[in-house]
């Protein structure tokens, strides 16, 4: 390895892709784009930018590990039995895979994340 193979991870770089969610998942009109700046070489590792409009989306479950960095906005997270945590600007969280909620984007929001869908 060298240089080459280190990667800047910035909030609009890299590939845009926008998940595709199973009919009923996502509230109407959910936005939200991933700008992966890197993956693993067997795509079970990736992160970059994320930006989301307000809405909400069942996750059940979480499909990856992730590390979120809210930059801007605020978004919260409701599990199964209503507990409830929001996150804004400046904050960090962990979502582990196989939690059971909602992901709410409660205003336009960004975030950096690292993902990880194990094996």
């Amino acid at each position: 390895m060298n240089i080459h193979s280190v990667v800047p991870v910035s909030l609009t770089g890299g590939t845009p892709i926008v998940p595709e969610w199973t009919p009923g998942e996502a509230s109407e009109g959910w936005r939200e784009t991933e700008y992966r700046s890197f993956a693993s070489a067997d795509g079970r590792l990736f992160g970059g930018g994320w930006e989301g409009e307000p809405g909400t989306l069942r996750l059940d479950p979480y499909p990856y590990d992730e590390i979120c960095v809210m930059i801007s906005g605020r978004v919260a997270l409701v599990d199964t039995e209503g507990g409830r945590r929001e996150f804004g600007a400046g904050e960090v969280f962990f979502v582990p895979r196989g939690f059971r909620g909602v992901w709410e984007t409660l205003e336009p929001s960004r975030k950096f994340f690292f993902a990880y869908q194990g094996a």
